[in-house]
């Protein structure tokens, strides 16, 4: 019961109030003792009270993230939803200035564009100082115009998203926000007609004014945070340029890892396109050189059958004696040599006879293809 929103609160941005804060952050807002003992039956009355007991802003700290009392409040507020015209009380007042910051934080949450920029921009003007925790537990000292610079121009403040507002520019370019004109300009416009009615003084003492009033604290603060303000928007600038680089390059490194993985792709497909071809090639070198040794290995069995019918065919009546079982070749053939040497023998024989004129005789008719002639 103590943790639900006022029944009579209406919904801010389509949604209850107290979503604004994160769902983790406000559980361990719920579980805080802060909050169950000084925030429990406050109203838009007794708030102001606890309020004026604050002493620094922040969001979380420690290592479990405890909730600070300024962001305990700032929840009670979104529970409560005081009325519009105590939250701007809250801002207008310039005795307490945590007061302050915790009507602007809270108007930052649930106002409107044009009531933020018209009830904030006011407290740039602000330059007390103000305690802020970090998230680690130190205290670090900061101006009142720097919060308000946090929650005009950034999207994160106190551990709590912040919802987005449209830019002031656009405003005035629709016309629901009048041009931004400085709290300074009317000191400066008294002081330019001030100049005109005086006598004009002395070279060295118009030096001397212009320099103190070149130095004066307020104009330093606001130069301070002008500058400050262009270092955020150029370290942003910086920082989108440095991204759309980065993410060039990455776009670029996965091109070249894609031209990597479709070269390495082809190289494999050529390879194994060769390593194909390749065993091609050895397999018909392999049937050829096959073909080569069975060819030649033919013409050598061809060869020794010719070799061998030759001899059979120079050996009269070999099949015969070889068949017949008794005899073998190489006797056979000792045979056939030696009845030719006795026929030579015996044909000598006829024409060397012992007597001349029978040799003669056989000479004769060996010429003429007869018989020699027996003794």
């Amino acid at each position: 019961m103590a943790n639900r929103t006022d029944p009579a609160a209406k919904s801010i941005r389509g949604t209850n109030p107290q979503n604004l804060v994160e769902k983790i952050l406000r559980a361990k807002i719920y579980q805080n003792t802060y909050w169950k003992e000084q925030c429990f039956g406050l109203t838009a009355e007794t708030l102001v009270d606890k309020a004026m007991e604050l002493d620094h802003v922040g969001g979380t700290f420690g290592g479990n993230r405890k909730p600070t009392p300024f962001m305990c409040l700032v929840t009670k507020m979104l529970q409560i939803q005081p009325e519009k015209d105590i939250v701007v009380e809250f801002i207008k007042n310039e005795d307490y200035k945590y007061v302050r910051v915790l009507g602007a934080f809270y108007l930052r949450l649930t106002g409107t564009d044009v009531d933020i920029y018209r009830y904030l921009e006011p407290l740039y003007n602000d330059y007390r100082k103000v305690r802020k925790r970090l998230n680690d537990g130190r205290f670090v000292l900061e101006h009142v115009d720097e919060v308000i610079d946090e929650l005009l121009t950034s999207d994160y403040s106190c551990d709590i998203a912040l919802p987005r507002i449209k830019k002031r520019w656009v405003l005035e370019s629709t016309g629901t926000l009048e041009p931004r004109k400085s709290a300074l300009e009317d000191d400066f416009e008294e002081e330019d007609k001030e100049d005109e009615d005086q006598p004009m003084p002395d070279r060295e003492d118009s030096h001397e004014k212009d320099y103190y009033r070149e130095r004066s604290p307020a104009r330093e603060r606001d130069r301070d945070r002008d500058r400050k303000r262009d270092s955020h928007r150029h370290r942003d600038r910086d920082y989108d340029r440095d991204y759309d680089r980065e993410r060039g390059r990455g776009r670029d490194r996965d091109r070249e890892r894609d031209r990597e993985r479709d070269r390495d792709r082809d190289r494999d497909r050529d390879r194994d396109r060769y390593r194909l071809r390749d065993e091609k090639d050895y397999g018909r070198d392999r049937d050829r050189e096959r073909e080569r040794e069975r060819d030649r290995r033919d013409r050598d069995r061809g060869g020794r059958r010719r070799s061998r019918s030759r001899s059979r065919s120079a050996s009269p009546g070999h099949d015969r004696k070889r068949g017949r079982g008794s005899v073998s070749p190489r006797r056979t053939e000792k045979e056939d040599k030696q009845p030719k040497k006795k026929k030579e023998k015996a044909k000598d024989d006829g024409t060397d006879h012992p007597d001349p004129e029978i040799a003669e005789a056989n000479r004769i008719r060996a010429s003429l293809g007869l018989k020699p002639l027996r003794p």
